[in-house]
């Protein structure tokens, strides 16, 4: 059941995109400003609206971490932002001063990027505010936009039809899908996961068009060769041009709006419909899914963003306050503790909150406790007997989001490796300055090229450095949470 949680009227104009962080909800409108709600009951924050561009802002989206909020508008300015304080961090021009469409952020959120109606892609480096490099990707304008998952490529969609990857070094063409999209693509985005297998890299990419279909695509590429796009999905269960799309966190579901005023949300494996919301009384221009909660946010030319609940359809104050039940007792208060110090009856407990019941007598049968859980793979899960491969998929999906939540929220920045965003167990210092978890970045180097995946500048030497030193204070923040010296 999908059910709304508020509407919020406060643009003058037609609401152009939505994004979410794991606190805040930002929205960007035609009247050049962007508002920005906090999650916990969808008030106005104080500092709100922010007013900087000189025309209408087209797009905004959070970094992956949320301490960034970027926006892009025909006045041909990406502007970076706070969202804590709604103060201007970074105006960055494009050399042109075409109008800008679309923007994205690295994963890493060193680099921006925006699409301008010019045919160009501007690449700037977020660290210095200097512009990389501004290229030519198309003879129409680009409206879509955004970087693998990787961080390793980027996506660019254009008025034409085309979907083209690019190469992030050197921006060189990877791959065009040629007509991916009848009369125009209109949006695209990447799931958050992606997989390493040897020399290759894979990972999903949503996209939408005029031609009323949103395409989940595979995208591969194995070292030394060409990169693949090919088709899973072809959804048409909207009537009319298909404006926006958006995976959750996980990349279970995706969802899309449209010119025929729907909200449309999918299993993103299957493929299969869930729900279709038609709740706005003009074209639904903007959907956004929350990466912590389950709120999706849509925004319309009749000016409004609904915000929805997937769930039981319960009030937000309700759902706060409201104890989850397993097999008739009350759960355990585990949720501050890492994943490591939970016992076998916590991972039963969390098998139940995340609707894989159906797991718990396997689990319990295999005494599987928190550090059992946080070492499952692919082939340990199909030890257990656990048969269903969709089953196991789920099952591995959770329990990554599970790491990456309980990391991301609480252990300081600098313990979590640039590439999982998992707090770090045997640190070590590569040729770039940076550390990384040691299996993370042996993995990175195995199964890409020899670049750093926080510059993507040529690693000078392989040799990796152990950090002790940072390492020891891992270990010592780790004690802390346990004593409770930190809370």
């Amino acid at each position: 059941m999908v059910s709304i949680i508020c509407t919020l009227r406060h643009h003058s104009d037609e609401v152009s995109c939505c994004a979410f962080s794991p606190s805040v909800l930002a929205t960007c409108s035609g009247d050049k400003t962007l508002r920005l709600y906090g999650t916990a009951d969808f008030s106005e924050l104080p500092f709100s609206p922010l007013s900087g561009h000189g025309y209408g802002v087209h797009c905004c989206c959070f970094s992956s971490c949320g301490r960034y909020l970027l926006s892009c508008s025909t006045d041909g300015s990406t502007v970076v932002w706070s969202p804590e304080t709604g103060e201007v961090s970074a105006e960055l021009r494009h050399p042109a001063r075409s109008a800008l469409r679309v923007c994205a952020m690295a994963p890493d959120s060193s680099l921006v990027l925006a699409g301008a109606c010019d045919g160009t892609v501007a690449l700037w480096d977020l660290p210095s505010r200097t512009l990389r490099r501004c290229s030519a990707v198309s003879e129409a304008s680009v409206v879509a936009c955004c970087f693998s998952p990787c961080g390793q490529m980027f996506v660019t969609g254009c008025t034409n039809g085309d979907l083209k990857l690019w190469d992030l070094m050197d921006i060189d063409l990877l791959h065009a899908e040629k007509d991916a999209h009848d009369l125009g693509v209109t949006c695209c985005c990447s799931a958050s996961q992606f997989e390493v297998d040897g020399c290759c890299v894979e990972f999903r990419l949503a996209s939408c068009g005029q031609d009323s279909q949103l395409k989940i695509w595979i995208v591969s590429q194995r070292e030394g060769t060409d990169c693949v796009m090919k088709l899973l999905h072809a959804l048409t269960s909207q009537s009319a041009p298909v404006l926006s799309c958006a995976f959750s966190s996980d990349g279970e579901l995706v969802a899309s709006g449209s010119v025929d005023k729907s909200v449309a949300i999918y299993d993103a494996n299957m493929g299969t419909l869930l729900y279709s919301l038609k709740q706005h009384d003009r074209y639904v221009t903007a959907v956004a899914l929350s990466p912590t909660m389950p709120w999706i946010a849509t925004g319309s030319m009749d000016r409004t963003v609904n915000v929805w609940r997937i769930g039981d359809g319960v009030s937000i104050a309700a759902a706060e306050s409201r104890q989850t039940v397993c097999q008739g007792r009350k759960l355990p208060d585990h949720s501050r503790r890492l994943v490591a110090e939970w016992l076998e009856e916590d991972v039963q407990t969390w098998l139940c909150e995340e609707g894989l019941q159906e797991l718990v007598s396997i689990f319990k049968a295999n005494n599987i406790d928190g550090p059992e859980l946080n070492q499952l793979s692919k082939e340990t899960a199909t030890e257990l007997g656990i048969e269903s491969v969709g089953l196991r998929r789920r099952l591995l999906r959770k329990i990554e989001a599970l790491k990456a939540e309980q990391s991301g929220s609480e252990a300081p920045d600098e313990f979590l490796c640039p590439i999982t965003r998992e707090l770090m167990k045997d640190p070590v210092i590569a040729a770039d300055g940076y550390s990384y978890e040691r299996e993370s970045i042996e993995s990175w180097i195995r199964g890409k090229n020899k670049s750093s995946p926080m510059t993507n500048l040529p690693l000078q030497t392989l040799l990796l450095t152990p950090n002790r030193s940072l390492k020891m204070a891992i270990a010592r923040w780790k004690s802390s949470q346990f004593d409770g010296s930190s809370f």
